[in-house]
């Protein structure tokens, strides 16, 4: 080649199929592992059997002890799996319903797995145990070697075993405050507000011998139910036959109104909404039909009744379903007061969270008639104030220390929608045209939705600040989008 010639241009360098799927890879794949990691490895150098066995044994029976007091399932799964890592079990597997727990520790294909489930009898709130079990939890995970600092057997053999803090007696009595402090948010008299005490409290007397003649719950909510009605009928029915009218403040739709609060403020509605939330559908399911079976059967009582009462010509058209709140502003705020805290004696709550839900329930109330006064409706109205009982409850039970169903479960009280059932039977036996009754039922249904979902929102934001890693990645499983 001379040096006159020109330079040939380079060649341009073309990549093979192989290589271009190579870069087609490295664009559509991604290089981070799944959120949610599947299929992980048992944990093949885990302690020996009967290390684990002592471990699962506490943290089962731990799990167990929370559930059959109202405990949620996600509170139930992480405080299993926070037990067993604070004993360095790893590759532990729980799994919630309603009636049992389950646990497993998988340990690799050469070693036996360890499963164990536990039934649950029963469930009901018992608040003052569930402070117990959270407190003997943090003080084993907060332990350095809580194998042999802390005599966690012994302590929970106590917990379960210890009686309760109030006796009945004094839990009737919350009862009649209770139901005396719901007639006083009804706007009712003083003569109202005694008959109503004496009515919870036979309500309350009553339920507990037909639990302990085993009578399911369906039909112990009916008989609950069915007292106020029988109470109010013969009212109607006196003041007929007397011609006397009734200007003691002896409204019969309050009677009954508050008969059907007293019965309804029971209901696990919180922590079914937190399962929901959580993830735990098949949990929330059966605590969801657990509550419609439970309220079916006071609206079962209340409207069997009045149908008697029709029957035997009591003169039910006469009567006015309506019934109004209390105008006086801080005298039903302090009757809120009594309603949370009175409800909170009840599930047996300690008194410093009786406190606290009393103030909860109280503020939930002031925030729902200036909310409701300004014009919103009573379905956003009582959204608002039950996402203020979330948020506060959460709150505070971070701050004291305190169970934080206790707190919202005491804070709700005032906001259940009794009126709205009360009305609906009412018009659906008196024959109101164009579907009266059933409108005022359905009103009641999305004033409960209403409640659920605004404890429910309000408790997640604190909820998620507040909660460490093993509860981040089980609150992960609800999700809306879990494919990263």
């Amino acid at each position: 080649m001379t040096q006159d010639s020109p330079t040939p241009p380079p060649r341009r360098y073309r990549p093979g199929p192989a290589e271009l799927r190579l870069r087609a890879g490295r664009v559509l794949r991604s290089h981070v592992p799944p959120t949610m990691p599947i299929g992980v490895r048992g944990d093949e150098d885990g302690p020996g059997d009967q290390y684990a066995r002592e471990v699962i044994d506490l943290a089962l029976r731990t799990g167990e002890a929370l559930l059959a007091t109202g405990a949620s399932a996600s509170d139930v799964t992480g405080t299993v799996l926070r037990l067993t890592r604070a004993y360095s079990l790893r590759s532990i597997s729980v799994d919630v319903t309603l009636t049992s727990i389950t646990v497993s520790y998988h340990r690799g294909p050469f070693r036996d797995p360890v499963t164990v489930m536990r039934i649950v009898p029963s469930t009901a709130a018992d608040f003052t145990r569930l402070e117990a079990l959270q407190e003997l939890v943090r003080d084993i995970v907060e332990a350095d070697n809580p194998y042999e600092d802390i005599q966690a057997r012994d302590r929970l053999d106590k917990i379960v075993n210890q009686p309760h803090p109030y006796q009945r007696n004094i839990v009737t009595v919350a009862m009649a405050f209770l139901g005396a402090g719901i007639t006083a948010l009804l706007g009712g008299g003083i003569w109202q507000i005694l008959l109503t005490a004496c009515i919870a409290a036979t309500i309350d007397r009553v339920q507990r011998r037909l639990a302990l003649a085993a009578l399911p719950a369906f039909f112990s909510q009916a008989v609950g139910a069915a007292i106020p009605t029988i109470v109010a009928l013969s009212i109607w029915a006196l003041s007929k036959i007397t011609r006397v009218p009734l200007e003691l403040g002896l409204t019969p739709s309050v009677v009954i109104a508050t008969g059907v609060v007293v019965l309804l403020v029971g209901l696990s509605v919180v922590s079914t909404a937190q399962d929901v939330l959580d993830g735990y559908y098949v949990t929330a399911a059966g605590r969801t039909l657990q509550v419609i079976l439970l309220s079916s059967g006071v609206v079962a009582g209340v409207l069997v009744t009045l149908w008697i009462g029709k029957w035997m010509r009591v003169p039910l058209g006469e009567v006015d379903p309506s019934v109004g709140l209390s105008d006086a502003l801080i005298f039903s705020t302090l009757a809120a007061f009594v309603c949370s805290s009175a409800n909170a004696v009840v599930s047996y709550t300690g008194l410093r969270a009786t406190a606290a839900a009393g103030a909860i329930g109280a503020l939930a109330w002031f925030i729902f008639r200036v909310v409701n006064g300004l014009g919103m409706e009573l379905v956003g109205a009582t959204a608002v104030a039950a996402i203020v009982v979330g948020a506060s409850s959460q709150f505070m039970a971070a701050t004291f220390k305190l169970p934080s169903l206790a707190l919202a479960t005491g804070g709700i009280v005032p906001l259940v929608p009794g009126l709205s059932v009360y009305r609906g039977i009412f018009e659906m036996v008196n024959g109101a045209p164009d579907g009266e009754g059933l409108n005022a039922l359905v009103s009641a249904g999305a004033l409960g939705l209403a409640l659920a979902a605004g404890v429910s929102l309000g408790s997640l934001p604190v909820r998620r600040l507040q909660a460490d890693r093993l509860q981040r990645k089980l609150l992960r499983r609800s999700a809306g989008d879990a494919r990263e």
